[in-house]
């Protein structure tokens, strides 16, 4: 860098730094932002979301309807247009908005996850190049995606910034993309540290583990990097295989040193007990067996609405999600939809909390032949297997797939514990989260997948059914990002002790209390 550059640098992050020193909100800028759990949870602690970057159309559209619908008409089609951000410059995404001036005085903080894709075919030295020619993004688009997020922070010079990743991202394609990023940003200013954590920890009711990577400005000086679990469980073991699996990369020895990992705060059994699926669900409409939901097929769109259950005392965490603050749900549920599996209710009704599809399909067949003895004790003769009755008959109870080749294809939840992960392709047959309710026998709603990854009721999804469980798979969950946000909001305003953290826990009180 030049010293004329290191200089005009210098001022412009003083600058922040002092704005935000005098109260002035953080502004944040979202890139990859899908439909917003990330925004959501900084605009919870306090942050100004001044826009985002979103290649998908229908998330572009969600994030602009929560986060900018007092703007304008001419403001709100800006900022729900989607972006390909391989073709879009900081400098006119910040003119299309409105921002003039200086393009590196209008961001205090990015945050965002480039697709884990963009790693395979990026290596340390096309990483560094970022730093030291503006246009290395040019010459490779395989890797665009994930350059194109430092080349907005060389360009915005944030004074701080959150990356989110699955785990994979820490052995990805035999190298540790993480701690190569980090290395990347020493070299743009930054002081930068990564780590696993998992969202239930921070009050939301699954159990999701993803790499938070967060830097700041090495002005700030800054020697706390984490948020305090606010809850605790003891996770199943299949959680802390896949941590384990993940962290191989992350040797300190003599001979490898990881300087940028850190290990994650240790929750404990004093802390709030995790939030379960029923603690998360139990308030909201039932969809029952006479529901035209579960009698007809066709397009599930966004359009009705349902009235909450009038008995029943909320507890805190159900409260919350009715009465987060600027996203209140003013008594109606919207996107409460469900996917029309006839064949498969009757098994989902007979499945025991925690079965996946190895014993779902087991308990399909032994259906089946109970339905091959009432067929012969009724009408008198046994129905001839390879006849056509009888195949008719076999695919109205069992599943086609293979149980050996998809043992993870379904899951009943456990009422008592919380939810497994949510996946993008929930969308496609939503069976990984069958609802815990025998009594209901059906996969979740659009609605109570955005409840388990702590999105609030008030919080709206451009539909229709699939897109909307797309976006809500694909999102941050929103309290374990004002986790992480809290913890910024407090290093940004020159709060920077050891010990000062706010939990996640504070704001469902502060909720509770509306």
């Amino acid at each position: 860098m030049t010293g004329k550059f290191v200089s005009m640098t210098t001022s412009t992050i003083q600058k922040k730094i002092d704005r935000l020193s005098e109260g002035g909100p953080p502004r944040v800028l979202d890139l990859f932002a899908g439909c917003g759990g990330l925004s959501l949870g900084f605009h919870a602690a306090g942050f100004q979301i001044k826009g985002a970057v979103e290649f998908d159309p229908k998330a572009a559209i969600s994030h602009a309807r929560n986060f900018h619908r007092e703007v304008s008409k001419k403001a709100f089609s800006l900022h729900s247009k989607a972006r390909d951000i391989t073709k879009t410059e900081p400098a006119d995404l910040l003119k299309d908005w409105g921002l003039i001036g200086r393009e590196d005085s209008h961001i205090d903080v990015i945050v965002g996850g480039p697709p884990c894709q963009a790693f395979a075919r990026v290596g340390r030295a096309k990483l560094r190049e970022v730093s030291e020619h503006p246009d290395a993004f040019l010459q490779d688009p395989r890797s665009n995606l994930y350059i194109r997020y430092l080349d907005y922070v060389r360009e915005l010079r944030p004074i701080a910034l959150v990356m989110e990743n699955v785990p994979d991202v820490l052995n990805f394609g035999g190298h540790n993309i993480a701690e190569e990023v980090c290395e990347v940003l020493e070299t743009l200013g930054y002081n930068a540290r990564y780590s696993m954590l998992n969202a239930v920890y921070y009050g939301v009711p699954e159990m999701r583990e993803r790499m938070f990577l967060i830097a700041y400005r090495r002005e700030l000086k800054v020697s706390n990097w984490l948020p305090q679990p606010s809850h605790w469980i003891d996770l199943p073991r299949g959680y802390h295989g896949s941590r384990q699996v993940a962290l191989k990369t992350v040797k300190v020895d003599l001979f490898d040193e990881n300087r940028y990992y850190i290990d994650p705060p240790e929750p404990h059994e004093g802390l709030t007990p995790a939030v379960t699926a029923k603690q998360a669900l139990s308030d909201l409409p039932i969809i029952p067996s006479d529901s035209e939901q579960k009698l007809k097929k066709g397009p599930r769109s966004f359009v009705g609405n349902f009235s909450y259950p009038q008995d029943g005392k909320l507890n805190p965490y159900q409260h919350l999600m009715r009465n987060w603050p600027g996203f209140e749900a003013n008594d109606v549920i919207k996107d409460h939809v469900i996917r029309y599996l006839p064949r498969d209710y009757k098994i989902f009704r007979r499945m025991s909390p925690g079965d996946q599809y190895p014993e779902a399909h087991a308990l399909a067949n032994r259906m089946f032949e109970e339905r091959l003895q009432q067929i012969e004790t009724s009408e008198g003769k046994k129905l001839r297997k390879g006849t056509k009755r009888y195949i008719e008959e076999q695919k109205n109870y069992i599943p086609p797939y293979d149980p050996g080749k998809f043992p993870n294809k379904w899951r009943k939840m456990e009422a008592d514990r919380p939810a497994r992960t949510l996946m993008a392709h929930l969308g496609k047959d939503s069976y990984s989260h069958i609802h815990y309710d025998s009594d209901q026998a059906r996969t979740i709603s659009v609605r109570e997948a955005a409840r388990l990854q702590s999105f609030p009721d008030g919080f709206v999804f451009e539909g229709p059914m699939n897109p909307g469980f797309r976006q809500i798979g694909n999102a941050v969950p929103p309290l374990m990002a004002k986790a992480v946000a809290d913890l910024l909001k407090k290093t940004l305003s020159g709060n920077r002790s050891g010990g000062d953290i706010v939990e996640a826990e504070s704001f469902v009180e502060e909720a509770v209390s509306v």
